[in-house]
């Protein structure tokens, strides 16, 4: 039987849309942030493939400099009583980090299975 033929797609297009790298069909993730053992749909295998604390540090990265910038325009605008920044940078915070977190998990798995990029010595010689 011949292996199917999968085109390559797009890492990015497929991590904002949390797909699967190699077919860009089946969801990506079983709940919130973990990723399901193996693809429904073109039955790869999700064992090796481990984006670890990268995404993490893009989202505090990122979602930081926004909020700080934000936090210090509003401050020497406004002066807001401290109370009030609270109430506007707490859902920010948690909402932007939640909601970042699946597609820059998403993004770099589909890297790390674009580059052939794992931690098992073996697959990297093939």
């Amino acid at each position: 039987m011949a292996a199917a033929f999968y085109p390559p797609l797009s890492p990015v297009s497929t991590g904002l849309r949390c797909r699967c790298p190699r077919c860009g069909e089946a969801p990506l993730f079983d709940g919130l942030l973990s990723v399901k053992p193996r693809c429904p749909s073109c039955d790869l295998d999700y064992a090796k493939i481990d984006a670890g604390d990268g995404p993490a540090v893009f989202v505090i990265l990122i979602l930081g400099f926004i909020v700080v910038g934000l936090a210090l325009w509003v401050e020497l605008r406004f002066s807001p009583p401290f109370w009030l920044h609270m109430v506007l940078w707490t859902p920010l915070i948690l909402g932007g980090s939640i909601g970042l977190l699946r597609p820059f998990k998403a993004t770099l798995v589909a890297l790390q299975f674009r580059h052939k990029a794992s931690s098992d010595i073996e697959l990297l010689r093939e």
